[in-house]
């Protein structure tokens, strides 16, 4: 691989071990939130129960019922899910060191949340960096990503949840010490939550709309998301996928990854003042273009067709620079010549 790459492809044994947790995961239901666990018997009023102690956060102990002592199918059932849990876990520490992403366990107890309330079934969708992440890992490819302390989340369409969710009641539920982040300028509604400290997780709820930063609201989540410009570009017809974090693989919706290379390019263009996080997002367009252009020919030439004029009238500027960053990879810089003239 020549020393300018942008990526280079995992082995085949390792994408298919990825493959195989991403399948059990998915076809698991629900996920047990934080640590395994063990499995405790209390007495007490006549009766002895089990239950689940293990650790939703760090640093945080817990205990959850799980049946009546003498309930064999739900002591049983219990059993094997943390025994999924288990070989999860252990399976995601082996894949981090071969060179997949892994987010962090704050990201991890905040997706799983989101999982057990079905809401990426509903339509949620995770887009930013760590949408970037996921896709890295779906193609069982190796590249520099830069860390991030925020969970971008977006919502395309009214989403379809059978039961209501109220975003920050959800946030709370974590175990986390989320709280509401201002909105800006003070009268306008949050869109995001925060923990504590200067690097603290944000979560933040995005929609298509205009201009950049308008809130839009969400009442299915009794919130407020802030309006991105070409996002129903991006957030057409989501794919299914999962995320690596903590010990957990959580299935997640994302988008169509061809159509996040063009978006993450004219995102770059609306960084004004902000040089290091538009070069993060040419970085991950290219990146994520090149294994495109690679395996799935055709998709960038598909996606920028259906791509609209004005968004991508502000990446043609890019082409030549573009180009040369991406010399290594010739397929990829015939796609940039082509479509952006």
């Amino acid at each position: 691989m020549p020393a300018d790459a942008l990526y280079r492809l995992n082995e085949l044994a390792f994408r298919t071990q990825y493959a195989e947790l991403k399948e059990r995961v998915q076809t698991a239901g629900q996920l047990l939130p934080g640590t395994p666990g063990t499995l405790a018997r209390r007495s007490g009023t006549g009766h002895a129960y089990w239950y689940r102690v293990y650790y939703p956060v760090p640093g945080k102990q817990a205990e959850t019922l799980v049946c009546k002592v003498g309930d064999d199918q739900a002591f049983t059932e219990m059993k094997e899910q943390m025994a999924l849990a288990g070989w999860v876990a252990k399976q995601v520490v082996a894949l981090r060191k071969l060179g997949f992403q892994v987010a962090d366990k704050s990201v991890a107890r905040v997706l799983v949340e989101l999982h057990s309330r079905r809401a990426f079934e509903a339509g949620l969708t995770l887009v930013g960096t760590l949408g970037y992440m996921a896709w890295l890992n779906e193609f069982g490819v190796i590249a520099v990503s830069a860390r991030t302390q925020d969970i971008d989340l977006a919502r395309h369409q009214r989403l379809k949840l059978a039961v209501p969710v109220a975003f920050l009641t959800a946030m709370q539920a974590t175990g986390l010490p989320f709280t509401a982040v201002p909105g800006l300028p003070s009268d306008r509604a949050s869109t995001s939550v925060k923990l504590p400290g200067a690097q603290g997780l944000r979560v933040d709820l995005l929609a298509p709309g205009e201009p950049l930063g308008a809130t839009v609201r969400v009442p299915e989540l009794d919130w407020d998301a802030q309006a991105v410009p070409h996002f129903q570009y991006l957030l057409e017809a989501p794919e299914p996928a999962a995320l690596l974090a903590g010990g957990h693989c959580v299935p997640v919706r994302l988008p169509q990854p061809a159509r996040m290379v063009w978006h993450k390019l004219y995102s770059s263009t609306q960084r004004l003042g902000f040089r290091e996080k538009a070069a993060k997002d040419r970085t991950q367009a290219l990146t994520l273009g090149a294994v495109l252009a690679d395996e799935e020919p055709g998709s960038l030439e598909a996606a920028f067709a259906d791509a609209p004029a004005g968004m991508l009238e502000t990446v043609r500027p890019l082409r030549d620079s573009l180009v040369r960053t991406a010399d290594a990879h010739p397929a990829l810089c015939d796609v940039l010549r082509v479509c952006l003239g």
